[in-house]
């Protein structure tokens, strides 16, 4: 399926899920946040592989650094999936992105795999890779992975003088060179079906330049971001007999980032700042099935999360997290239920100034699904999830807009779906759509406020926010002739996000009361069409989305138009005895749209691009 949405990186793919908002700045290299049901990039979870990826300075993902030539599945789950044998982290998030990396598979007597791409395309890409899985031992094997990633990112504009659409020239992005190198490395232990042992090795880095808004007479960025990550995890879990299974994970992070802008007007002449973290993390878990269709499981995290920087008196955070979930699952015929508790307990330090403090906090969840008639794919589903997320690093000790008295900003959810499927014999195959209405209430949501004047800003506590939405998904699989197969399938989402914050008439935030939230659209969605035939396969994707508003007031000078990019390819696979080369040929953003999902960062038109790859 990822390979039919004719996508480059994991923020492509994901915003082809329902009720998914994806923030993106423009090009190969710019910032890509996921947000789920406008609940905020910072409550979204990503997992990979099963361990959680962490940004305590920002508390959001950059999807942007994920690649999707070693990715074998990707899974969003609303509130959390129905399992419970899984670190206590993967419970206290109001969604979870899964990646899931491919695991080695040898056929035919072979005991290695090597497969190499290479991508290029218009605005400068080259993005060569090389994937390779060995056997080593009966019980081990290793794969390897990595990829070097260019762009020069100059793509064309039409920038608008003021708001008449007649007055307007044709531009280049400028400052939107990017470098990227990533490497990962993973060790299998498969001792047995009930005992398995996986490490993984993770080294990324990057170089980019950062574009400024796309404004009249202003149009000159010469910024630069580097960004490094390392990380090394292990995940080891043992069916102990048939009532008892245990697992355990461990991780060391390490990131930096290094922002300069050599044209900063203070007496230096430039501003260069250096951001460290680095994160020790600890899990472990048991499963216990008292009956065959009943278990219940126990998970206990521990980490430690350092910041520093090199900032005038920078607080140098430390936080210590431990968290501890409880949870129980019945399933029979007709029914699966499954309920979780989670503990939280954090505490923090600094090294100048106050700390945060410390925060105490239960966490429930319930999940119901049943399925009324035993010969139907028919099921309704629901579920209700009280959560939180901590304040980030920023939020807290960042210069003067800092403010150490945050509060966690508290989201409950509720979601009730159905979901309905059916295989069939003859021209249609298969059948499947799903439905869901959800309701999200936000509170103590952090906000920037100024407080002195339009340049002096503080963090606090002061949104609340109601959503409502529903999400509708459907495929269809037909068969017209033999040899062919044509897939259907698609999402679309309707969600209400209103500030609820004040009706006082009298209150700032009247301005916003009922209003919808910043960058949230009213509808969105996605549809793709995939040909396969024995000759060539033909995959067509299109992304829609209504308008936005670039601020929390819905007036008319803070619309954003709403967008459809339509993308086609071609592609076809050619074997050779033992050597597998496929070709790929794509026309991205068709109709040439230099359409904004931020306001003035304008994302790239049509563009071109040609994948090659050997497999043996």
């Amino acid at each position: 399926m990822l390979r039919n949405l004719g996508v480059m990186q994991v923020s492509d793919a994901v915003k082809h899920f329902s009720g998914v908002t994806v923030k993106d700045y423009g090009g190969i290299g710019g910032l890509k946040t996921v947000s789920v049901r406008s609940l905020g990039a910072q409550h979204t979870a990503v997992s990979y592989d099963g361990i959680a990826v962490t940004d305590c300075q920002t508390g959001q993902i950059d999807l942007g650094r994920f690649s999707l030539e070693n990715i074998d599945k990707l899974v969003l789950n609303n509130g959390q999936g129905e399992q419970i044998f899984q670190p206590a982290r993967l419970f206290a998030s109001a969604g979870t992105l899964s990646i899931q990396t491919l695991t080695p598979h040898f056929e035919d007597g072979k005991n290695f795999l090597l497969k190499g791409t290479l991508k290029t395309g218009s605005w400068g890409l080259v993005n060569p890779s090389l994937y390779w899985e060995q056997q080593l031992a009966d019980k081990w094997s290793l794969t390897a992975q990595g990829e070097w990633m260019s762009s020069d990112g100059r793509y064309p504009y039409t920038l608008y003088y003021g708001d008449k659409d007649d007055q307007h020239s044709r531009e280049k992005r400028k400052n939107t060179e990017v470098q990227n190198l990533r490497t990962e490395v993973n060790v299998f232990g498969n001792f047995s079906d009930k005992e398995q042992l996986r490490l993984k090795a993770y080294y990324y880095q990057s170089s980019r330049g950062l574009p400024n808004a796309t404004t009249y007479y202003y149009d000159y960025a010469s910024q630069h971001l580097w960004d490094k990550n390392v990380f090394v995890q292990g995940h080891y879990k043992k069916e102990l007999n048939h009532r008892w299974a245990v697992q355990a994970s461990a991780k060391w992070n390490w990131s930096y980032q290094r922002y300069l802008d050599p044209d900063y007007k203070g007496s230096t002449g430039q501003s260069e700042n250096n951001y460290y973290q680095q994160e020790y993390y600890v899990s472990a878990s048991a499963l216990y099935r008292a009956f065959d269709n009943l278990s219940f499981s126990l998970s206990t995290d521990g980490s430690i999360n350092r910041m520093n920087a090199d900032l005038h008196n920078f607080a140098k955070p430390v936080r210590y997290s431990w968290l501890t979930a409880l949870a129980g699952k019945y399933v029979n015929e007709w029914m699966t239920v499954s309920a979780s508790v989670l503990a939280t307990v954090i505490n923090e330090d600094v090294s100048v100034g106050s700390s945060a403090g410390g925060h105490r906090k239960w966490s429930p969840y319930f999940s119901a699904s049943f399925k009324p008639f035993p010969r139907e794919e028919f099921r309704i589903r629901f579920f209700y999830k009280d959560i939180f997320r901590l304040p980030s690093f920023n939020d807290l000790y960042y210069g003067q807009t800092g403010n150490i008295r945050l509060k966690p900003e508290q989201a409950q959810q509720y979601n009730i779906g159905l979901t309905y499927g059916k295989q069939f014999e003859g021209l249609v195959s298969s059948l499947s759509t799903t439905v869901d209405a959800y309701a999200n209430r936000v509170t103590d949501k952090i906000v920037a406020t100024p407080t002195k004047n339009l340049f002096i800003w503080s963090m606090v506590n002061l949104g609340k926010v109601d959503i409502k939405g529903i999400d509708v998904t459907a495929n269809i699989c037909l068969t017209p002739f033999e040899g062919y197969l044509l897939t259907l399938s698609g999402n679309y989402t309707y969600q209400r996000a209103l500030d609820v914050t004040s009706s006082d008439p009298d209150s700032p935030e009247s301005m916003t009361y009922k209003h919808q939230i910043a960058y949230t659209p009213r509808v969105s969605g996605s549809g793709q069409a995939v040909l396969e035939t024995p000759y060539v396969n033909l995959s067509y994707a299109m992304l829609f989305s209504g308008k936005r508003y670039v601020l929390g007031q819905n007036i008319t000078k803070n619309r954003l138009d709403g967008y459809t990019d339509h993308s086609v390819s071609a592609y076809r696979d050619f074997r050779f005895r033992k050597m597998t080369t496929s070709l790929r040929i794509e026309v991205l953003n068709l109709l040439n749209k230099n359409y904004e999902i931020v306001k003035n960062f304008p994302m790239p038109g049509r563009s071109f691009r040609v994948t090659v790859g050997i497999k043996y």
